[in-house]
């Protein structure tokens, strides 16, 4: 499993280097991301620990698996796994909108921070 998905790396299509390179080296948001890792007996394309969230991109191919991507997805969420899933074109044609699905995705799970507490003699 850990070959394949090392092949998987090497071998990456568009689309996946393209959302890659806004992903890596915690580029977006802060966030860690991994690539083509192995969870289970499945290989998600991209996943954030951290918050349990998946990315798989999609392409042509997917029209002719979908039973197995819903098998896929359900397992994944048994382990407590948000599947986000986005089409090869779209990333490669309107990246700009595909992170900001995800932006608004992570702020609705992250928690909001504390508002600061009033100084003395403020608020009463």
């Amino acid at each position: 499993m850990r070959e394949r998905a090392r092949a998987l790396r090497r071998e990456m299509t568009d689309a996946e280097g393209c959302l890659w390179r806004q992903l890596r080296g915690h580029r977006f948001m802060g966030l860690k991301f991994k690539r083509q890792k192995p969870l289970g007996r499945y290989i998600v394309d991209f996943a954030c620990l951290e918050i349990g969230l998946i990315i798989e991109l999609d392409g042509g191919q997917h029209t002719g698996q979908v039973a197995y991507d819903q098998r896929r997805d359900l397992w994944l969420q048994e382990q407590g796994f948000t599947v986000l899933r986005c089409w090869n074109h779209e990333v490669l044609q309107q990246m700009d909108a595909v992170l900001e699905q995800l932006r608004l995705w992570v702020e609705q799970k992250q928690p909001s921070p504390p508002a600061p507490l009033p100084q003395a003699g403020e608020g009463s």
